[in-house]
C-alpha cells in the first residue's frame, strides 16, 4: 500500500474532520502518498501540511445546471475522473453519501474501498431508501470502519462480516495534557451549537445548581445556528452573568483543561471525541447514555464518568452535584478516566488503522 486516497465533504471542524485531518498527517509522516479529497473548501477549517496535496471533488457550478440526475451523474464522473489520475491503492471515505459514493465511482478499478460511518447509522442516512441503499452499496466495500457495536448491529450479515470497530485517535494537542493543580469553579462543554447537541439541558441543569453552586459558572465553545437562542435561554434563567457562549477556540485544551466538570448532553454521538479529550485531560465527565452507544463504551458508569438518560436535565444536574460536592469522587472518577484514555493515545490507535488498511 503506497497510495491513499482520504474522502470527506469538508474539513470544517468537527469531529469526524479531527480524525480524517490527524490521519492524513500520520500517513503522511509514515511516507504514504496522501491524497485529501473534499468535495467543498469551507471557512474555519482544519489545516494540513502543505505537502499533503487537496483536490476538490466538486464540479464547476456552470456544469451543475440540469437537474438531479444529471447532477449527480456529473458528480459521479467527476469523482471517478479523480480515482482514475491518481490510481489509489485505498480509499477511505468518512461520512453519509460519500461513503455510497466513494464505492460506487470506485467500481471496476484495482483499489479497495473502506467507508467509514462516524456516528448512529439512521442518522447518517436518514429515510428508509438512504438506510435500504446504505445495507446494500456497504456489501460492495471491501472494508467498513464502525465504532459502536450498536452501529454494528444496523448492517445485515454480509456488511457485519466485513466490519471492523477502529476507536477514534485522541487529537494530539491533548496528549500528556493531564491537569494537576486545584480546579477552576467552571463546567465546561464543547461542541456545534446545534439541536443533536442539546446544550438547552446543560442549560436547564445548571440553572438547578446555580443556587447550591453560587461561584460555579459554565462555559459552552462552539458556534452553530443555536447561539443567540442558546444566550436566551441563559438570559431567561436569569444566568446571562454565569454561563458565557465564547464561540470556537484553538486553543481548548488550554481553556478547558483545570474544568470542575465537563458534559456532553448529545442525542446521538458516535465514538465522541469531547469525551476522550476531557479524560485525556483529567476533567471529570458526565455524559448522556445517547445511541449509537460510543458514550458507553468510554464510561463505566460511577467508575470512570457518569452516565445519564437523553434528554433528563435532572439526571444531569444530579451527576454534576455528585462531581461538584465531593472532591474526592472527583478525583477517583477522573484517574480512572486518565487511565482508561491511554489506549487512545494516536501512536495505538492510528496503527490500528494504518494496519486495518494494509489488510485490505
Amino acid at each position: 500500500m503506497k497510495r491513499i486516497a482520504l474522502f470527506i465533504n469538508s474539513l470544517q471542524k468537527g469531529g469526524a474532520e479531527r480524525v480524517m485531518v490527524n490521519l492524513a498527517e500520520y500517513f503522511h509522516a509514515r511516507r504514504y502518498d496522501v491524497i485529501l479529497v473534499t468535495q467543498y473548501k469551507r471557512e474555519e477549517e482544519y489545516s494540513i501540511s502543505p505537502e499533503i496535496r487537496r483536490v476538490y471533488s466538486e464540479p464547476d457550478a456552470m456544469q451543475l445546471q440540469g437537474g438531479r440526475l444529471h447532477n449527480f451523474c456529473v458528480r459521479f464522473w467527476t469523482l471517478r475522473k479523480i480515482w482514475r489520475a491518481y490510481q489509489p491503492d485505498v480509499i477511505l471515505s468518512f461520512l453519509g453519501k460519500n461513503n455510497l459514493m466513494a464505492v460506487m465511482t470506485a467500481a471496476f478499478f484495482p483499489c479497495k474501498v473502506a467507508v467509514s460511518v462516524r456516528g448512529e447509522p439512521t442518522m447518517e442516512y436518514e429515510g428508509r431508501f438512504l438506510q435500504t441503499l446504505a445495507k446494500l452499496v456497504f456489501r460492495f466495500a471491501d472494508g467498513v470502519i464502525l465504532q459502536t457495536r450498536q452501529a454494528q448491529g444496523f448492517f445485515p450479515r454480509a456488511v457485519r462480516k466485513k466490519s471492523i470497530l477502529l476507536p477514534n485517535p485522541l487529537n494530539p494537542q491533548f496528549v500528556n495534557r493531564r491537569y494537576i493543580g486545584e480546579r477552576e469553579n467552571v463546567i465546561v462543554a464543547a461542541g456545534r451549537l446545534d439541536e443533536n447537541k442539546n446544550h438547552a439541558m446543560l442549560i436547564h441543569a445548571f440553572a438547578k445548581l446555580s443556587a447550591e453552586f453560587p461561584n460555579m459558572k459554565l462555559v459552552i465553545y462552539g458556534e452553530g445556528e443555536l447561539h443567540a437562542q442558546l444566550e436566551a435561554l441563559a438570559a431567561e434563567k436569569g444566568l446571562s452573568d454565569r454561563i458565557s457562549l465564547p464561540g470556537s477556540v484553538t486553543d481548548i485544551a488550554d481553556k478547558i483543561c483545570s474544568a470542575r466538570a465537563f458534559a456532553l448532553t448529545s442525542n446521538t454521538e458516535g465514538m465522541p471525541n469531547a469525551i476522550i479529550e476531557a479524560m485525556a485531560l483529567g476533567i471529570p465527565v458526565v455524559s448522556t447514555d445517547c445511541p449509537c452507544g460510543g458514550a458507553a463504551a468510554l464510561i463505566t458508569d460511577g467508575v470512570n464518568g457518569l452516565l445519564v438518560p437523553v434528554g433528563d436535565a435532572y439526571a444531569l444536574s444530579d451527576a454534576l452535584r455528585k462531581i461538584l460536592s465531593d472532591a474526592a469522587y472527583a478525583a477517583a472518577l477522573s484517574d480512572c478516566a486518565y487511565k482508561t484514555v491511554q489506549a487512545f493515545y494516536p501512536e495505538v490507535v492510528n496503527k490500528k488503522w494504518e494496519d486495518y488498511l494494509r489488510e485490505l
